[in-house]
């Protein structure tokens, strides 16, 4: 039995060795998945903070509108004719460019 556990720790190994393996999933994991994810939000609060009257948006709930007037933390929007509703500049989930529309008709 001693035998055996002695022979366990032998594999065992360099603890140095397990914390550089650990680090280096940490910066891969950070690389792939961390990094692009911020990158993506980042752009999106650039965009929301473009925003100006007349672009066409989608909200994080998938109602489609245009910019009808843009204050500093909400933006109104128009649904239809005569019908408004204010939300935050945080729920515009996609701004709409007039190079999308023109690549999806």
């Amino acid at each position: 039995m001693t035998n055996t556990f002695t022979s366990l720790a032998a594999q065992s190994g360099d603890p140095m060795g397990t914390i550089i393996m650990f680090g280096i999933l940490f910066v891969v994991m950070w690389v792939v998945m961390i990094r692009p994810q911020q990158k993506r939000q980042k752009e999106l609060k650039t965009k929301q903070e473009a925003l100006k009257v007349g672009d066409q948006v989608i909200t994080i709930g998938g109602m489609h509108a245009s910019v009808n007037s843009v204050s500093e933390k909400t933006v109104s929007l128009r649904i239809a004719d005569n019908t408004f509703v204010k939300y935050d500049r945080s729920a515009i989930a996609t701004i709409i460019t007039k190079k999308a529309n023109k690549t999806d008709k």
